[in-house]
């Protein structure tokens, strides 16, 4: 047997937290000398002590965990339960991290505040041009809403672009429209142009129709982080005179695995009052 001290540096746990748990009972010595009160322990009980602790630092109570532990749980069990949690809190680091991102972006928004961007916006004309796409509709236009819609929809549709032998002859095109339900609520379009028949099937082709004077701007990094870019083409639509006239298209020049390396254009319908 070890001393708690010894049980202590094996299991890499405080002697202040194993008298803890004796304390609460969850981890009771294997035998405590009636004459000393030294606590002793075996090897056997690093254990239960490893199950305690997994599952304390995934969040549980120690409540929680003594009755998990004390049902006496299969290893099976217990990796399903610590995979499930552990996939709960991945989700939540995600999620913390996408939040974040947003407010970086805000911070990047409000620091160029003040300062108009001049060459960096064209007003140019956008012909027609014919593009494979699939919608979807995201709760609103945040790119926290927008994100996790629109890539797995471009995911889909380059797989049924290539079961159907269909090749894309451009860009990626993304655009928007308020759905037929309101409440803010987003129709996303994940499209791409190719030289195809108009159809509607496993996805849709179709034509989408020129813009007669689009204010434009190119954004260089992931759209997670777009929100500096497209507040800076906005003031540069009021400052110069101009109304917005919809959604801006978003189209993707590159689009390397590296996000941080995309580089998109805006394009943001506009007329004069």
């Amino acid at each position: 047997m070890f001393t708690i001290g010894d049980f202590a540096r094996h299991g890499r746990v405080s002697v202040r937290m194993l008298r803890h748990y004796d304390a609460t009972g969850l981890l009771r010595p294997a035998h405590v000398d009636p004459a000393t009160g030294y606590r002793y322990y075996t090897a056997a009980q690093l254990s239960r002590l490893n199950r305690v602790i997994a599952l304390k630092d995934l969040g549980f109570t120690l409540q929680q965990v003594q009755d998990i532990v004390d049902e006496r749980i299969s290893t099976e069990e217990l990796r399903g339960m610590l995979r499930l949690r552990q996939a709960e809190l991945e989700a939540g680091m995600a999620a913390a991290a996408a939040r974040l991102v947003q407010v970086e972006a805000r911070l990047r928004s409000i620091e160029s505040e003040g300062h108009m961007p001049t060459n960096d916006v064209v007003v140019k004309n956008v012909p027609a041009i014919r593009v494979a796409e699939l919608t979807a509709t995201a709760a609103s236009f945040a790119p926290e809403h927008i994100g996790p819609v629109i890539g797995p929809l471009y995911d889909e549709l380059f797989r049924r672009l290539d079961a159907a032998g269909v090749t894309p002859t451009g860009p990626g095109v993304a655009f928007y429209e308020d759905a037929p339900e309101g409440g803010g609520r987003i129709v996303v379009h994940a499209a791409v142009q190719v030289a195809a028949p108009l159809q509607d099937g496993a996805f849709r082709v179709l034509d989408l129709p020129p813009v007669d004077q689009a204010a434009t701007i190119v954004h260089r990094g992931s759209m997670d982080a777009v929100l500096p870019t497209a507040q800076a083409l906005a003031r540069w639509i009021d400052g110069n005179g101009y109304r917005s006239a919809g959604y801006p298209r978003e189209i993707n020049l590159e689009c390397p695995e590296n996000r941080d390396d995309w580089v998109t254009e805006l394009q943001a319908p506009v007329a004069k009052p």
